[in-house]
This record gives C-alpha cells, structure tokens and sequence, in this order.
C-alpha cells in the first residue's frame, strides 16, 4: 500500500510519517499491494484534524478524527478503516467477490450484530437547471444539509452539501 500524506497548516515531524505509514501497513492485508491511501493532515480550532481515504476500484472507504493529539488520530483513523472493512465484510463479498483489490479473507469477522441497511423514506423530485450559487441558496432555503440539482453549468448532476465547519462541497457526477 502506498501512503500518500498531504498537509494543511501543519508542518508533520518525519516520526509523524513514519508511524503513518507503519500503521497504515497494518491494513495493508486487507487490499492489493498497488492500492493508495491518502492521508490529510490539518490543524483546525487548535485540533489535530486527519482524513484518510483508501479507493479500491470502485469500493471508498473513509475514516475522519480529531483530537488534541495526531498520535491519537493516526491510532482512531486505522481503527475505523479496520471497523468499516470487518462491520461490511459480508455484504462486500457479495458485490465485489471478483474485485482483487480487496483480500476478504484477511479480514477479521464481525463481533455485533451484522447492520441492517434500510431504506425508510422515499423522495422523488423533479430536477431544475441551476447554477451552484442557486443550488445553495435553495439547499439553505429548504434548511437541508444537501441539494441535489442539474448544474446548467455542466450540464450534469451535481450535490452541494453543508460542511461540519460551515462551508459548502459540490459533489459532480460523472459517468
């Protein structure tokens, strides 16, 4: 697994590094060996901020932590990677039994009870050619934390969301 960090308002030791990549080796077991994870690390409100994300051809799994210590973040981020791939094992065998990216019998079974996925609303809606401004501004109207719309811009699908520090993330599509 290659570990790719990347940094903002931060300026990591190579200790820092280091134990990174040694504990992301750790899920190494669990993926192909040509599978990259990328490592943000941030200081946000006096925090220690990391994301990681692990792509596996089509399967994204994601951990995001913050704590006064990136020690401590480095240890919880490998652990909810670790979590995600045991709590989903069975479910992801079955879509992706053919994908090599992934080594299920590496990993671990699931101590609790296995999670329901459940669909408990179903919404349908016309889709309105909008600008991302206008796209907001109706999200923010609406008292929603995303807006699905038709970018006019693009020509294309496209989600804006509310972030947790109060900015905004456009999510577009492509096929």
């Amino acid at each position: 697994m290659k570990v790719i960090i990347s940094v903002k308002n931060f300026n990591p030791s190579d200790h820092l590094k280091e134990t990174i990549e040694k504990k992301f080796v750790k899920l190494e077991k669990y993926f192909s060996k040509d599978i990259v994870a990328n490592v943000m690390i941030s200081v946000e409100r006096g925090k220690q901020k990391m994301e990681a994300t692990i792509n596996a051809k089509g399967m994204i799994f994601r951990a995001e932590e913050s704590a006064v210590d990136v020690y401590e973040c480095v240890d919880r981020v490998v652990d909810k990677l670790s979590s995600q791939m045991s709590r989903f094992k069975t479910k992801l065998q079955k879509k992706h039994k053919d994908n090599k990216e992934l080594s299920f019998a590496n990993i671990p079974e699931y101590d609790g009870e296995p999670e329901e996925i459940r669909v408990v609303k179903t919404k349908k809606f016309e889709l309105e050619p909008m600008t991302t401004e206008e796209a907001i501004m109706q999200m923010e109207l609406l008292n929603h934390t995303f807006f699905v719309f038709l970018n006019m811009e693009s020509d294309s699908i496209n989600v804006v969301y509310k972030r947790k520090n109060d900015d905004y993330g456009l999510l577009e599509t492509t096929y």
